[in-house]
């Protein structure tokens, strides 16, 4: 039998050790003889990677990001991902949220709650801090979102965004809303999920066979990093905060059934003939990009569904569609990604 040293690495926000130990004791896992190795950072996990103590290697999508060059440069590179399980975010808070104090961390998450419904005071847990004149050191995303929770339960504020992994770690019993990128109505509120959320990469030495990273890559993982790694690869960190992404699969049948919901009649007649049967039996590629404003108040969005074999070309001219857009909008009075 076949022997694979696996190694990984988390943050709180994507737990790649607790969902690859999960695939590995599944039915879907290789027949191999799977050693797996815990790392705490990306230097050490790279530089045994490198040095051949690992065969493959899988982190959270967004710790790569930036540092592609120095992944080539030790002969390594991405080749593989898995699909995000939890990517959407969550709102815990036990009111109405009228005229709340809602705290978040994600300078996007602060943008979309503004457009979503005005009134809200929304702020970041640094700007709170400094409001409140709180000098108390609070560095890891656990020990940040166990102080928030504290807050919410004084009654100092009335909620805040959290990832939904961080939300089950943590055990936090009280309501919440996800935050979906998929209305209840066409023109309600939505949320793309932030760069990269809850997906995971796969890294190898060059020569690694792609016959071995295949058992442990998934198709629908690897459209969502190709897309992603496009749109957003090259852009710096403020840049990023301020965009929300999605790519995804979808199936036919879901697809029609919400555009028949939200009378979608672009969509249906875009995948339907005129008898009412599909014109494609491929699953379908879904990516969506968003940035906005400050206030919320301006969107700009763009959003694409194709059928699989298709969606590589679609994703190249939908940049160039992009990219003019942002164009268009930054020579206006206002910059979709100030700060």
């Amino acid at each position: 039998m076949e022997r694979i040293q696996f190694g990984t690495l988390s943050i709180p926000s994507c737990p790649v050790t607790q969902y690859m130990d999960k695939f590995f004791d599944s039915s879907e896992a290789p027949d191999m003889e799977i050693e797996s190795k815990e790392y705490t950072s990306f230097e050490e996990s790279l530089d045994a990677l490198e040095k051949g103590e690992l065969d493959l290697l899988a982190m959270p999508a967004r710790l790569v990001h930036g540092k592609q060059i120095e992944i080539y440069k030790v002969n390594c590179d991405i080749v593989g991902a898995r699909a995000p399980r939890t990517p959407n975010m969550v709102l815990v808070s036990e009111n109405k949220l009228q005229s709340a104090i809602i705290l978040s961390k994600s300078r996007l998450v602060r943008r979309q709650l503004r457009r979503s419904r005005r009134g809200l005071r929304v702020l970041s847990p640094t700007a709170y801090k400094e409001i409140i004149k709180n000098k108390d050191k609070i560095e890891s995303d656990l020990e940040i979102y166990s102080w928030i929770e504290e807050l919410r339960q004084n009654k100092e504020i009335d909620g805040y965004i959290i990832p939904r992994v961080i939300y089950s770690t943590l055990s936090i019993n009280e309501r919440r809303h996800t935050l979906l990128p998929d209305p209840q109505n066409l023109g309600d509120s939505h949320f793309l999920p932030v760069p990269y959320s809850d997906l995971v990469v796969l890294l190898a030495r060059k020569s690694y066979p792609n016959k071995i990273v295949k058992q442990f890559s998934e198709i629908e993982g690897e459209t969502s990093w190709d897309i992603q790694n496009h749109f957003i690869g090259g852009l710096d960190e403020g840049q990023m905060n301020n965009i929300g992404i999605l790519a995804r699969h979808r199936k036919m049948s879901t697809l029609m059934k919400q555009s028949e919901e939200h009378k979608d009649l672009t969509m249906i007649q875009a995948f339907q003939d005129t008898e009412g049967e599909a014109k494609t039996s491929e699953v379908l590629v879904e990516f969506r990009i968003e940035t906005l404003s400050n206030d919320g108040r301006k969107t700009l969005a763009i959003d694409r569904v194709v059928p699989y074999s298709e969606h590589k070309r679609a994703m190249i001219a939908t940049e160039k569609d992009w990219m003019k857009m942002v164009q268009s909008a930054e020579s206006t009075d206002f910059d979709l990604f100030n700060n």
